[in-house]
């Protein structure tokens, strides 16, 4: 394992709280309907799908692009006042950081909504980042993993990704990751190239080793 590559959402954050009550605020405000279970099928996803998704199952009569501007408006409010870290994530990071392995985030949030967390860490924590509004393809497609090895200058084979949905683990594997699955808001099915952990606490970089280890 040369480099960990993270997703955000779920993952190393809290958020999908956030972006589910922002969705029945939206749809409260335009007369839509909304469910919890609409809401799930959205995680992992990247933007612009899940506002088409939301305008054909909400039903409201705006476009995706600007659904989606809504959208951030609301969650990027919510972590300016606080950022939801998961358990254990900053602790790996710095062990990470310890051992000179590189990090790369990969989430399909939109740059505006990564920078407020990005705010509260160490400048130098992630070598690379690709959000969703930098590739023209999404999770669950390969092209965010492949851009961030890319970045880092490695093979994907070389790389851990950690994530907690299925669709950010089907771009990982299909991108050629080892992938760590950490479930949180939705159940993970098993793959190939999948290792599974209950949580990030207590995870050291000797871990994710023997986690990438067992697969590669």
């Amino acid at each position: 394992m040369k480099a960990a590559l993270w997703d955000m959402d779920g993952t190393l954050v809290d958020t999908e709280p956030y972006w589910i009550e922002t969705e029945f605020a939206l749809a409260d405000k335009y007369g839509g309907t909304w469910s919890e279970e609409h809401a799930l099928n959205l995680v992992g996803n990247d933007l612009l799908d899940s506002g088409l998704y939301m305008r054909q199952h909400m039903g409201i009569d705006l476009e995706p692009a600007e659904i989606v501007e809504e959208l951030l408006d609301g969650v990027v409010a919510r972590v300016e006042e606080s950022v939801p870290w998961r358990p254990g994530a900053l602790e790996l990071l710095e062990d990470l950081a310890s051992q000179s392995v590189p990090c790369a985030l990969v989430t399909m949030s939109y740059r505006r909504f990564v920078a407020p967390i990005l705010a509260t860490l160490p400048a130098d924590t992630f070598a690379t980042i690709v959000t969703g509004d930098s590739v023209s393809h999404g999770k669950p497609h390969p092209a965010p993993y492949l851009k961030a090895a890319a970045e880092l200058g490695l093979d994907t084979a070389d790389c851990l990704a950690i994530e907690d949905s299925n669709t950010g683990a089907r771009s990982a594997e299909s991108a050629g990751c080892v992938v760590l699955c950490v479930p949180n808001h939705v159940p993970l099915l098993d793959g190939d190239r999948r290792v599974f952990a209950h949580t990030l606490a207590g995870m050291t970089t000797n871990g994710l080793r023997a986690a990438y280890a067992s697969i590669g």
